[in-house]
């Protein structure tokens, strides 16, 4: 199933904190691009009828049934890019840009 890194859970419970949305779920859904590609979108939000519900690292996550295949097996990580910016990063096998991650940028084995 989709998972969170604890840098990423760790991200996400102090944006929640920011922006007054503590108590919420954070919502994922994904399009398929031409290339294959996939442009991954969240948010936090409230847990509909049919979402599909389950918790990675303390965070609560929501997903519509539609999004399942193409988001399973897939981790989200929270890294800092060769230009110090930090970002929140998809690693899907099932994406057409797919690279394996680089272990000082990654703690998806953590």
């Amino acid at each position: 199933m989709f998972k969170l890194t604890k840098r990423a859970a760790e991200q996400i419970a102090q944006a929640a904190e920011q922006g007054g949305t503590e108590g919420m779920v954070l919502r994922f859904a994904t399009r398929k691009k031409e290339d294959g590609a996939f442009d991954y979108l969240m948010g936090f939000d409230e847990v509909k009828d049919d979402d599909i519900t389950f918790i990675s690292e303390g965070i609560d996550l929501v997903m519509e049934p539609e999004y399942v295949p193409m988001l399973n097996e897939t981790t989200m990580d929270y890294v800092e890019t060769e230009d110090g910016e930090k970002q929140f990063i998809f690693i899907n096998p099932k994406d057409a840009n797919y690279v394996p991650p680089v272990a000082e940028n990654s703690d998806q084995g953590e």
